[in-house]
């Protein structure tokens, strides 16, 4: 996969955002190569949204830069909001 043409992906992809916002569109980017790469025959040939799981994961992986602290959901509290304890945590058709 060459992203950017092969040139510096912040030079390349983005101009004028901060960093934090170019990692995490940086990262959901690559992840979904990655998922199409691995799962080609699950998608057609059409625009597709992230996996909540996928973009779920983007999330968790720059908490450190707010250090913030993700806790696991209990099974009640799990229930009480109707996801699975792993998630993710919004339904399909919710947007960010």
């Amino acid at each position: 996969i060459i992203l950017a043409e092969g040139r510096l992906v912040n030079l390349g992809c983005a101009t004028g955002h901060p960093s934090f916002v170019m990692s995490a569109s940086f990262t959901n980017q690559v992840m979904a190569q990655m998922e199409l790469h691995a799962n080609a025959e699950q998608y057609g040939k059409s625009v597709t949204v992230l996996p909540k799981h996928l973009d779920e994961k983007v999330a968790r992986l720059h908490l450190d830069k707010f250090g913030a602290k993700l806790t696991q959901l209990s099974d009640e509290q799990a229930r009480y909001i109707g996801v699975p304890v792993q998630g993710p945590f919004k339904p399909d058709h919710y947007r960010y």
